[in-house]
């Protein structure tokens, strides 16, 4: 919703101040300018990036229009769960919370929270983890280590987006200038002609800088800053679950576990102990 809102002010401001200007609108209206400058940037990202990678910008720029996920009411949400979840494994023992992380989507207590199976990432690095303290064998320092290695190996495959699209906004100022030189190329093949179509020509070429350095800094650049915020709310959320499920592996009771996880959560979301104590009692959470 912000990118939307931030994308009109910039639309916005630009028009409105070049209309204060008396300047023609038509004149910036050159599509052979942008099918220059976009299907370059378009081949750069097929050039420079694997199938994987472009399908992860797809899905990174939606994600972006959307707006981060990682919201107040979406960590009160989790931490009910978690205090579920933990409360269930002291009164039915370990092994029957094992066998429902084996198949969480038929599990009455991860069936309460569809928004956590959805979130496949995260679904498998609780439940993984979980087994793996069950199963035995493996300690809390050990588990923390596999932990701090699925969370990096996460960050990292997320960053793979922002990377790719802020390498894109860097390249298109440079485009820009090849629209802008191809179009001298055209005028300098019309010099002897009447006046008004050389000016042209030169205004078409000169919009192609134009629109090159605007798609940079005033869209694209923002927008991979704006994905990357976003994967650093994932690693965040990761790291959320990554001190519920270490209080709970150490044998700490299911209320003091979840205020361990309460405490990981960034400051301008976290909610208070006492909504977060009201929410674990029965109340209800607004929805994620």
């Amino acid at each position: 919703m912000f990118v939307l809102i931030g994308v009109a002010i910039v639309i916005g401001a630009i028009i409105g101040g070049y209309l204060m200007e008396h300047g023609k609108l038509m004149v910036l209206m050159q599509p052979a300018e942008l099918v220059i400058i976009g299907g370059a940037a378009l081949g750069t990202i097929f050039v420079g990036n694997p199938l994987h990678t472009i399908i992860g910008m797809a899905k990174a720029v939606l994600g972006a229009l959307k707006g981060s996920p990682f919201t107040k009411a979406f960590y009160l949400e989790q931490l009910r769960m978690l205090n579920d979840i933990f409360v269930y494994a002291r009164k039915n023992g370990m092994a029957k919370l094992e066998s429902d992380l084996d198949e969480p989507e038929k599990s009455a207590i991860f069936t309460k929270y569809p928004s956590f199976l959805k979130n496949h990432h995260a679904l498998d690095f609780f439940c993984d983890t979980v087994r793996m303290s069950i199963s035995g064998g493996v300690g809390p320092f050990e588990l923390d280590q596999l932990m701090e290695l699925d969370m990096e190996v996460q960050h990292h495959e997320g960053s793979e987006p922002a990377s790719s699209l802020t390498t894109v906004a860097d390249a298109l100022p440079g485009l820009g200038i090849v629209a802008a030189v191809l179009g001298v190329v055209i005028t300098m093949g019309a010099l002897g002609g009447p006046p008004e179509e050389i000016g042209h020509k030169v205004a078409a070429a000169l919009v192609g800088t134009f629109l090159g350095i605007l798609l940079c800094y005033g869209f694209l650049g923002p927008l991979a800053s704006n994905i990357s915020k976003i994967n650093d709310g994932h690693a965040q959320y990761m790291g959320f679950l990554r001190m519920a499920i270490l209080a709970f592996v150490k044998g700490t009771a299911p209320s003091l576990a979840v205020e361990f996880a309460r405490r990981a959560i960034p400051t301008h979301l976290r909610p208070g102990f006492k909504e977060t104590e009201a929410i674990i009692k029965g109340g209800a959470a607004k929805p994620a």
